[in-house]
């Protein structure tokens, strides 16, 4: 029965990340025969104060705190046939957990889901960016058995330094995440964002364009954030609404039209796409910019909306705003896309397959 270690930075649900790449395989893993073990650095506890500034000595306190940790599961990582990695194992820039795991019996895969070799901290730890070393990502991949990439950009830059390299997308279970129709808070057709802390920058971009529709069409449209409940935008009326996995779904389905700005730089072009796939998979016609694999998701005008610069995006809403049954069509068609392609079922055999596969391979030969 094969046995694998789960190493992240966050608890069990807390992180898109963790919870889309690899927690909702959990239950299909067991089905196939794999058990397992989770092994993570910050609790909710910790949550309170890592991503706050300030607060030196607590931080010092979590950092040898995640040391501990990690020893520990250096003591055990011999009592494993596969070490999955997501993303890092330490918070630094130092990847000597990883190169230690490598000489284990067990197979060290590798995923991710960001261009994380380009740096990018949260506000509250950006005086601590000398610990960081982006460069780290490399190493990781370079002594990695298996590497699993969530997009395209992504494995290219793994064949840089590792060949043993598969591309499987961030994906969505369509058994949950289907529209759940509640009360509505009003008439007024929503435009809608959902992210968190510390990607609401990202949706600043959309804030210009915003405002040129909230001229054009007054109280017939509004806008909601959800993910960052200290966010405010008094001119367009915006209070961000908190996060929570229980109410996510029904949250999301309050939207009419989904966005997802984003500048075209590096760490954009690593993105998988997350936001997008969730509100298509609710049937919310959603629009994107066309940066990394947004370009391969969307099919512009037929499964959604690709824009850049405000006037496009000023025009593309615009249709949606003007047309329910546009509305209808780009939602359906955005779910069948999701479903066929970016869903747990349509990966689920693929991830199975790659993790027994690894296992039988010798081990990488720059372990």
């Amino acid at each position: 029965m094969p046995k694998i270690l789960f190493i992240a930075s966050h608890r069990p649900r807390r992180s898109p990340s963790q919870r889309f790449r690899f927690e909702q395989y959990l239950d299909i893993l067991e089905k196939n025969g794999f058990t397992y073990d989770y092994s993570f650095l910050i609790s909710e506890e910790d949550d309170h104060i890592f991503y706050e500034p300030g607060n030196l000595l607590r931080k010092l306190y979590f950092f040898v705190k995640s040391v501990i940790i990690r020893l520990k599961d250096l003591r055990r990582m011999n009592n494993y046939d596969i070490i999955f990695i997501q993303r890092e194992a330490f918070m630094t820039g130092s990847s000597f957990f990883e190169e230690r795991f490598s000489k284990s019996r067990a197979r060290l895969v590798f995923d991710f889901d960001d261009a994380i070799w380009h740096l990018d901290m949260s506000e509250g730890n950006k005086k601590l960016g000398w610990l960081k070393n982006p460069g780290k990502t490399a190493n990781i991949i370079a002594v990695s058995d298996l590497v699993i990439a969530g997009n395209s950009y992504l494995k290219n830059y793994t064949k840089r330094h590792n060949s043993n390299v598969i591309l499987i997308p961030t994906t969505i279970d369509t058994d949950k995440f289907i529209f759940k129709k509640g009360e509505s808070e009003t008439d007024r057709i929503c435009i809608g964002w959902s992210g968190s802390h510390t990607t609401i920058k990202h949706f600043e971009n959309a804030i210009p364009f915003l405002k040129t529709l909230k001229v054009k069409y007054g109280d017939r449209i509004c806008f909601k954030v959800i993910g960052d409940d200290g966010y405010r935008q008094d001119e367009l009326g915006i209070k961000g609404i908190a996060w929570t996995e229980e109410d996510e779904v029904e949250k999301l389905s309050g939207f009419d039209i989904g966005i997802m700005p984003l500048p075209d730089d590096e760490w954009a072009k690593g993105k998988c796409g997350l936001k997008g796939l969730s509100y298509m998979s609710l049937e919310i016609p959603t629009i994107m910019s066309p940066v990394g694999v947004n370009t391969e998701i969307i099919e512009d005008g037929i499964n959604g909306f690709l824009a850049s610069g405000e006037a496009e995006w000023v025009y593309k809403i615009s249709l949606l705003v003007d047309d329910l049954e546009l509305r209808n069509r780009i939602g359906k068609a955005g779910r069948k896309t999701v479903v066929e392609r970016y869903s747990v079922k349509s990966q689920a055999d693929v991830l199975v397959r790659v993790l027994l596969d690894v296992i039988q391979q010798p081990k990488h030969s720059k372990n």
